[in-house]
């Protein structure tokens, strides 16, 4: 298929582009709303004790599953996964407003990108002419 003299490849990996917004002021406490984020993108935890500190990876639920950082508040999921996320965001529901878009991707996109190192290098410039 041809649109404006370019060819559109239909092949690669079905994803879902998920983005969310919280609204700060249906939280009850700043308390409620930072469990919201440590659900979603875990915490390290220090605790003290006997003189040494211990530090705990807390993981949320963007550490368990693959994903691309597209933007603050968006990303790009496999569709087998999606159901988590949007599990994980209804549990939230009147304090964050979500949408879902479905996005093709490059094959292996996924396996590319499911570095936090690599999250800067996802995309690729295309010129226009």
């Amino acid at each position: 298929m041809k649109e404006d003299g370019m060819v559109l490849d239909k092949s690669g990996d079905l994803a879902a582009l998920v983005s969310f917004c919280v609204d700060s002021d249906r939280f009850k406490s700043n308390y409620q709303r930072n469990k919201f984020y440590r659900g979603l993108y875990g915490w390290k935890q220090k605790v003290e004790r006997g003189g040494k500190e211990y530090v705990y990876d807390r993981k949320g639920i963007l550490d368990k599953i693959p994903h691309i950082k597209v933007d603050k508040s968006v990303y790009i999921v496999p569709v087998e996964v999606l159901s988590k996320v949007v599990n994980y965001l209804d549990s939230w529901k009147g304090k964050v407003d979500y949408k879902i878009f479905k996005v093709l991707l490059e094959e292996d996109s996924f396996k590319k990108s499911n570095t936090k190192e690599d999250e800067g290098n996802v995309w690729t410039e295309v010129p226009i002419n």
